[in-house]
């Protein structure tokens, strides 16, 4: 079935790399599909289930909460990079997937323990603070998951398993796939009356499918196809050497910027459109919550099987790192004036959604294959332990960042007045952080340009 897509989709893909680019994106159908189902209940745990009337906190106090726990994430992150560090110099890089996930396992299938009580017994049963504090902690692993394991553990480990001329070929089918996982496992919160339980003892079934693939690739495909081409010196274990790497490598941190700048401004327009969707009278925030990532990763998907491939091969990467910028600027501006126009609450939700859902793609399908394929020209240090401070405290930070904007714009108890400040004053500091991305993505792009054509590598 995958030779019928590849030869029909991808027809640069060569026979012989059938098998890698399809295990590689079949581990990324189970990893991004997890991720997604996550992401999307931490909304509904969040603004929704941990902290209701019922055993006393305020009406809305989940959607004021956000911005704190986003500070949090950072902190939590720090540690699970010093960790995976570590772990970076301890095991191979296929077994980092059996420690790493099988924790979350772990994790994921406690709190589905504790949303089960709460579902049938009550939330008086768990208790006012042991569900609030379930309700932080998950939200905070479902950020470590994506941080971990989608960002850093994946891309780390199939960037370096490919060679150039390999990921251009192979990323966009590996993202292709991904994005049918993410629709399938945002479909999941359409379901009305669906407990969030059973849920998270999904997503643990779908992180076991993630191990077993990545053993079934290691153990068929032979280990001299699993390289990324580059001499690499051997390192001494050294837990600060990613860091020293971005201190000393202006490539790297120019990578930096371009991966996680975005985030600032993503962040806020995403606080935009949930908060509209709280407040809205009669508006289903589950159902709402469904229909945007299943609209979002299968528009995601259509650019990742039209698109992807044809823009890195027609126009290469330096205009694909530009792309993404523009496209988010444009849709931005027309949202702030779009505001200024003093539309109907439920006319300007469906517009953010719009917004929302463009640039989340786009972030997908075009942004995320781009910024991993800069590490290519780069050593294990740097596509491990530099892209990990990257991805985790660097994507945090950014996450961070983009929510203390919007918690400094939140008026507490006048949600209305929250949402005039977010669309106006924050639309214009995203657009900002824009401008600045856009100026590190030209050098980015004309400097891996150089290391690809010479055949160097960032050490």
């Amino acid at each position: 079935m995958f030779g019928i897509v590849f030869r029909h989709f991808y027809p640069d893909i060569k026979p012989e790399e059938y098998k890698k680019f399809s295990l590689l994106g079949i581990a990324f159908f189970f990893t991004v599909g997890t991720y997604w189902l996550l992401r999307l209940l931490k909304d509904v745990v969040m603004y929704k289930f941990a902290f209701p009337v019922a055993v006393g906190w305020p009406m809305g106090y989940g959607r004021e909460m956000i911005p704190f726990v986003k500070t949090i994430s950072p902190f939590v992150v720090v540690a699970g990079v010093a960790i995976y560090s570590k772990l970076v110099d301890m095991f191979e890089k296929h077994q980092l997937f059996y420690v790493i996930v099988s924790t979350f396992i772990a994790m994921f299938s406690v709190f589905s323990g504790i949303f089960f009580l709460a579902s049938t017994f009550g939330p008086e049963f768990v208790g006012k603070w042991p569900l609030a504090i379930a309700g932080v902690t998950t939200y905070l692993s479902t950020e470590l998951f994506g941080s971990l394991v989608l960002a850093a553990l994946f891309w780390s480990f199939t960037t370096s398993s490919n060679t150039s001329d390999q990921a251009k070929r192979g990323f966009p089918f590996i993202i292709m796939l991904g994005q049918v996982g993410a629709i399938i496992g945002s479909s999941l919160l359409l379901v009305k009356g669906l407990p969030l339980w059973p849920l998270y003892l999904v997503s643990v079934c779908t992180m076991a499918g993630i191990m077993a693939t990545i053993y079934r690739l290691v153990a068929t495909v032979p280990a001299a196809e699993l390289s990324s081409g580059t001499v690499e010196k051997k390192s001494k274990p050294d837990i600060a050497a990613g860091l020293k790497l971005l201190l000393t490598k202006p490539y790297l941190m120019g990578v930096f910027v371009v991966s996680t700048f975005y985030e600032v401004a993503k962040v806020i327009v995403d606080y935009q459109m949930k908060s509209q969707a709280s407040i809205i009278d009669g508006m289903d925030f589950n159902w709402f919550i469904g229909v945007f990532g299943v609209c979002t990763n299968t528009l995601s998907f259509v650019m990742a099987l039209l698109g992807t491939a044809m823009l890195m091969k027609r126009y290469g990467l330096r205009v694909c790192l530009l792309l993404y910028p523009v496209v988010f600027g444009l849709s931005l501006i027309g949202l702030y004036f779009y505001f200024q126009s003093g539309p109907d609450p439920v006319n300007l939700l469906w517009v953010t959604f719009a917004v929302m859902m463009l640039v989340t793609a786009a972030s997908y399908a075009v942004n995320n294959p781009t910024k991993e394929m800069m590490y290519i020209p780069t050593s294990k240090d740097a596509k491990f332990k530099a892209k990990g401070l990257v991805d985790m405290v660097g994507g945090r930070g950014a996450k961070m960042t983009g929510a203390r904007i919007g918690g400094a714009l939140n008026v507490a108890g006048q949600p209305a007045l929250s949402i005039v400040n977010l669309m106006t004053f924050g639309t214009l500091i995203s657009l900002g952080f824009i401008g600045a991305w856009m100026l590190v993505a030209m050098y980015v792009g004309i400097k891996n340009a150089q290391l690809v054509r010479d055949k160097k590598i960032i050490e």
